[in-house]
């Protein structure tokens, strides 16, 4: 059985980190770090964003800053269908 994220990096999602710093809700002067992580679609990053909304509309820290790097872990280049296997002992 062929894993969900290995179809989800042919299909062209690559491996999207995102360093969330936020507000402490009891002490705002304080800012808390949240790392996240997940397949997702560059440039626009549309699992971020929905993960993101969610913060916003559930969680009680409020966003300070967000910083995102982006990999793209299959490249076109890299994987080639081969219709055919030979093996030579």
């Amino acid at each position: 059985m062929v894993s969900k994220d290995f179809i989800r990096q042919l299909e062209g999602y690559g491996l999207t980190t995102a360093k969330i710093l936020y507000r402490m809700p009891d002490h705002p002067s304080f800012l808390q770090t949240y790392v996240w992580q997940e397949y997702d679609l560059a440039p626009r990053f549309p699992v971020l964003i929905d993960f993101l909304d969610f913060w916003k509309r559930e969680l009680a820290g409020p966003l300070h800053s967000v910083t995102v790097t982006h990999a793209q872990l299959i490249r076109p280049a890299e994987f080639r269908a081969i219709e055919g296997e030979i093996n030579l002992h």
